[in-house]
């Protein structure tokens, strides 16, 4: 690692440290773009309002850790997708999900889910307008037509809709009936880099109000292609969404969303970071490609011919209602339906050699429905109780392509597996939490949640070998199995404020994940070993929250220690064989610190720095066994992977009010993240050594908003650093590493009606 990296990590390190105020990015969050002027001309820090508790709350009154970010501190991170959020948030690490153009990898505070496959759930809860997103295929939002988007650290296992582990990101679209007005943005940039956007919305009569906003969204990819022809890890997408709000009376009002996007992209394609071995019948083990060293340049070979790609359609619907029972009593009914279907052709060895090539092709559609009753009497109690329900139904179908695993004297041996499988899920809960302010400065709040999950799969693999080994072919079949698991989580929070701008408080919370059934279930062994056992954590947490009297330094400070038992790895056993093992015990212990000060009337500073110290107690892996046929003493479990022990970011925006009546303003941040293990083996070569990430951006504002020009660049030493890795040692010796984007810069002009 270049010295200086280490300088300013360094750095970073020292500046964020000093800042213990909340983010200044939130300012905006959940304020009307009307009010923006008001915003910028402001001399102290906008109060910043979160719905973490289901209900809007000021974010220092939250006795949770939880960052939020307004639409315009989205675009000062140069944030087009929901993984620009990398290194703005304590101890999160979101990333694009490894091979897949449409899927997200998310962990917070050592905890997440990095397997796409559809059998396994989320670690972390992905929301938009309150509606659960179950598959982490589909969940790379693109942030087009968002008002603000909040994210909450620790278990979520009592007021969200699907229990989580690790917390969750809530996404809040614009609302028409406050959005009014509109807008038309294009940018432009390098690899190819060309988008439009638009927003139309606004009140249609005084009781209905509308919008539409959409997205078209390209690139030519960042990864040449060594055989010519089109680049690899490019994006065709295009989304559009629709609301339509009815609000007859103060006491009722009712939102429609339907949106749609379609996405057509050419294979994401890594790295193949360790010897590529065949299995050699005659000769005996041959590297058909050694592995790779120095920095990456951006280039790559696939086994699959031209046309093979990741296409996705992804569709829903959602209708939420609220109705004013009386001036203590508020229902809200919050009904969705969404549609997932993707077919995704993954190069997972990286390479020219046909060797773990797959397709996976599925057809999700989920139905859900949640109940909210709020009690508020004014006098220091509220209290949610709720009821909530989803049906997912997921068949999918998968082909494994793999001609040059097996050969005889260098003649491959041709090999296909194809798989059929179909899961259904169908989660139930009921839910209550209360908030006492029992005394002047004290508040006490618990809440309880009982979560019923109950999963049917079945599951069909056949193989079919070349001569001279088609005698080894054949059907594995699943037969069609159910289990239901349930689990009661509860949370408990006392807060005491400390004067008008400091509050204390001290939380417990757990979290579960439901149990499962292993989707890669190849052999009669594994269909006979093949359910999984729950996740379940304990996290307690203090925190302090604070702003100066004068409202221009804010900051939070939150210390936790979690409890992480039965943790669901997959591991490679052989190349029939990936097994999920409820393997381990963790103990996870951090702190995060976050804030923004604003300095005279033209700068604000921001930043964050978290520490995490993620340990296991037990990992239980049989193939540390020596007494095991396959026994591996180059796997290790030293590091929990995804879970780096710092991170920090600091950043700082300068304003200029021009003679004519517009703004300029220039800003830049400096994000660190230290040494990542981005594999549940710690495999060497897909660990991430520390690094450091540059940005600059500069933005014009005309007098009355009318127009917007910004520019910027992303990535600006243009580091080398990998965010993801697919391991599958056991197939070929694979190990795979994803790489962040190179040095990027782009140019945007907004025009607002």
């Amino acid at each position: 690692m270049k010295r200086r990296q280490l300088s300013k990590a360094i750095h970073a390190t020292l500046v964020a440290s000093t800042l213990l105020w909340a983010p200044a990015w939130a300012q905006e969050a959940a304020v009307p773009e009307k009010t923006k002027q008001a915003a910028q001309d402001a001399k102290t820090l906008d109060t910043v309002t979160v719905t973490a508790r289901r209900r809007a709350e000021p974010i220092q009154n939250v006795p949770v850790a939880v960052s939020a970010f307004g639409e315009e501190q989205l675009k000062d991170l140069q944030a087009s997708n929901v993984d620009g959020l990398q290194g703005a948030v304590p101890n999160l690490n979101i990333v694009q999900g490894r091979g897949s153009a449409n899927s997200v990898n998310v962990f917070i505070r050592g905890i997440g889910q990095p397997d796409a496959l559809h059998t396994f759930d989320p670690g972390v809860g992905m929301y938009v307008d309150d509606v659960y997103f179950s598959r982490i295929n589909g969940a790379l939002f693109s942030l087009f037509d968002i008002a603000d988007v909040e994210v909450l650290r620790g278990p979520q296992g009592t007021l969200y809709g699907k229990n989580s582990t690790g917390g969750a990101i809530k996404l809040t679209t614009r609302n028409p009936f406050d959005y009014q007005g509109g807008s038309v943005e294009a940018t432009v940039g390098n690899y190819g880099r060309a988008e439009g956007r638009f927003y139309a919305g606004g009140q249609l009569s005084d009781t209905v109000a509308g919008s539409i906003a959409g997205a078209w969204i390209t690139n030519d990819g960042y990864v040449k292609n060594l055989a010519g022809g089109h680049r690899f890890n490019d994006d065709d997408t295009r989304s559009v969404r629709a609301k339509l709000g009815f609000r007859p009376s103060e006491r009722f009002e009712a939102m429609l969303s339907v949106d749609h996007t379609r996405q057509d992209a050419a294979l994401t394609m890594g790295r193949a970071m360790a010897n590529l071995i065949r299995t050699d019948l005659a000769l005996g083990p041959v590297v058909l490609q050694p592995g790779a060293t120095g920095d990456w340049d951006y280039s790559a070979q696939t086994s699959f011919a031209p046309g093979k790609g990741q296409e996705m359609t992804h569709e829903g619907a959602s209708l939420s209602m609220q109705w004013t029972l009386s001036p203590q009593w508020l229902l809200k009914s919050i009904t969705a339906w969404r549609k997932l279907k993707t077919h995704s052709y993954i190069d997972i060895d990286a390479s020219k050699w046909e060797l773990g090539d797959v397709l996976v092709a599925l057809n999700q559609n989920q139905r859900s429905q949640e109940l909210q009753l709020q009690f508020d009497n004014g006098a220091g109690i509220n209290a949610i109780f709720g009821a909530y329900w989803m049906r997912e139904h997921v068949p999918s179908y998968q082909e494994a392509y793999a001609s040059d695993l097996y050969a005889i004297a260098g003649n491959r041996i041709s090999f296909l597996r194809t798989i059929s499988d179909d899961l259904t899920t169908t989660s139930s809960a009921a839910f209550a939490h209360v908030n006492w302010a029992f005394a002047p400065s004290w508040t006490l709040s618990a809440g309880v949640r009982w979560t019923r999950d109950h999963k049917t799969y079945w599951r069909t693999t056949s193989t079919f070998w070349g001569a001279p080994f088609t005698g080894l072919n054949g059907t594995v079949p699943f037969p069609t199995t159910s289990a239901t698991w349930t689990a009661v989580t509860p949370s408990f929070s006392l807060q005491k404020k400390l004067g008008d701008t400091l509050m204390w408080y001290v939380s417990a919370n757990r979290g579960f994940k439901s149990g499962g059934f292993n989707g890669r279930a190849n052999t009669a062994y594994d269909v006979a070993h093949a359910k999984y056992d729950p996740e379940y954590v304990w996290t307690y947490e203090t925190g302090l929250k604070l702003e100066s009297s004068d409202h221009r330094l804010r900051g939070a400070i939150a210390a936790f220690s979690s409890h992480y038992k039965d943790f669901q790895a997959r591991v490679s056993q052989d190349v029939n064989t990936f097994p999920v093992l409820n393997a381990a015990a963790l103990s996870i212990r951090g702190l995060e610190l976050e804030g923004s000060a604003l300095i005279g009337d033209h700068v604000t500073l921001m930043g964050q720095m978290s520490w995490l110290d993620a340990k296991y107690d037990r990992f239980d892996d049989f193939r540390l066994d020596p007494s095991f046929p396959g026994y591996d003493p180059t796997i290790s479990h030293a590091h929990v992977p995804f879970s780096p022990r710092f991170t920090a970011r600091v950043a700082v925006q300068r304003g200029f009010d021009l003679a004519n009546g517009s703004r300029l303003a220039f800003g830049g941040d400096l994000s660190y993240r230290a040494t990542t293990w981005l594999s549940v083996d710690n495999r060497d070569v897909l660990k991430q050594d520390y690094y450091s990430v540059v940005g600059l951006y500069g933005v014009w504002d005309s007098p009355q908003d009318t127009w917007q020009v910004r520019m910027g660049v992303r990535n600006l030493t243009d580091e080398h650093y990998m965010i993801d890795g697919q391991e599958f040692s056991s197939v070929a010796n694979i190990q795979t590493a994803y790489y962040g984007l190179p040095r990027n810069w782009y140019l945007s002009v907004r025009y607002n009606f």
